[in-house]
């Protein structure tokens, strides 16, 4: 197999020798001719036959898919109009009344939102876990299904994919997972045993901040047709010039996150040993409590930091607005630096003592470390804490 950086910029590309284009053009059109019985007729991968129609599949959209597949090393993938649209038309199309569910108590909100509408609507049952309790495999239901993701949202706590991976395939447990913040470049969960992986692919796959979009892949013929059916009956589809943008940003990925990765490291190492800080979560510091377990499923740790500045959070708010690099804005996994107060944005809706049983200290800041010069990045952070 060729390297992850050569597939990154070739697979999946259409490029039309009598038109001598370098880089899959734009099909910005919502039809196709039908039939189409020119024997050389373009096929759509998701079918084996040519498109029909755009919310069915399109040329554009289906570049992205296959590159996507390819780095995700997928038989099949899928793209939508969000992240949100692959979570919900996954479990939607995969679950029936009176399935049962495991998932992990730090989930993204609206994720969360969603679980909680799938068992008034379904009448499904779902348990909520702590990330320990899933890794030490303290599971006592026979689940349908169990979702997670690899690395939580804000405090980075890392799922063991490898023991869980080996559970769920040995009991045909539909193993899901939010990959997100680990990027395919750095974890790949199909290869742990994952039935299926899932990006929101606004974050590190398009990686400049432009770009609203969704991706899953799989092994499973089966699984990949139920979604599939389920992104047409459900109509959550990526529009044409968002695939795109998403396959232009897929290029440079692996590059990218190198940088993300270097830069975060050196971010959490110079806010480690920084007096005003009392915490630091990052998986990659020997020092974290999924350390051991993040070297073991991530090739690379990752651009997320999160810190607990010692002041707490009016301290984290004076720092937030006094930082002239790092743009204060929710999203993640852009070329740019972006910081957040979850209290304030992803976890708003919390109070003090749900926050405080999730683990998530009121003044937490999280960092999405770009890809900016890590010196004028540690410079601005080291300004910005010197406020409190």
């Amino acid at each position: 197999m060729r390297g992850f950086n050569t597939r990154a910029v070739h697979e999946g590309e259409i490029i039309d020798k009598r038109f001598g284009n370098v880089v899959t053009p734009i099909f910005q059109t919502s039809t196709f001719i039908h039939p189409n019985d020119d024997p050389n007729a373009y096929l759509d991968s998701n079918t084996g036959k040519p498109f029909l129609y755009t919310r069915h599949g399109n040329p554009t959209v289906n570049s992205l898919e296959m590159k996507y597949a390819s780095l995700e090393e997928a038989k099949f993938s899928i793209s939508f109009s969000s992240g949100m649209a692959a979570i919900s038309t996954t479990l939607t199309s995969l679950i029936k009344k009176g399935d049962k569910i495991l998932t992990i108590n730090q989930l993204y909100g609206q994720t969360y939102r969603l679980f909680l509408d799938l068992i008034e609507r379904y009448e499904i049952e779902v348990d909520f876990a702590s990330i320990n309790e899933i890794n030490s495999l303290d599971i006592n239901k026979d689940y349908n299904i169990i979702y997670v993701e690899s690395i939580t949202n804000p405090t980075l706590q890392i799922v063991d994919l490898m023991e869980l991976g080996k559970y769920c395939n040995e009991r045909n447990i539909k193993l899901v997972v939010d990959a997100t913040f680990a990027s395919p470049f750095n974890q790949r969960p199909l290869k742990f045993g994952a039935d299926i992986s899932l990006h929101s692919g606004t974050k590190y796959i398009s990686g400049h901040s432009d770009v609203v979009i969704g991706l899953v892949s799989t092994n499973n013929k089966e699984i990949h047709s139920k979604i599939f059916d389920g992104r047409k009956t459900y109509g959550g589809s990526a529009d044409p010039l968002s695939a795109y943008l998403s396959l232009r940003g897929l290029k440079t990925l692996g590059l990218r996150m190198e940088r993300h990765n270097s830069n975060a490291m050196e971010l959490a190492k110079f806010l480690s040993d920084n007096e005003k800080v009392s915490k630091v979560f990052y998986p990659g510091i020997p020092e974290f409590e999924y350390y051991d377990i993040a070297k073991k499923v991530l090739k690379g740790y990752g651009g997320m930091v999160s810190f607990e500045p010692k002041g707490g959070y009016e301290c984290s708010k004076k720092i937030i607005k006094s930082l002239t690099l790092a743009t204060p804005a929710p999203s993640l996994g852009g070329v740019e630096t972006l910081v957040t107060l979850p209290r304030e944005t992803s976890h708003a809706s919390l109070s003090s003592e749900e926050l405080k049983k999730m683990g998530i200290p009121e003044g937490l800041i999280r960092v999405s470390v770009g890809i900016e010069d890590i010196e004028d990045l540690i410079e601005d952070f080291k300004e910005a804490l010197s406020v409190c």
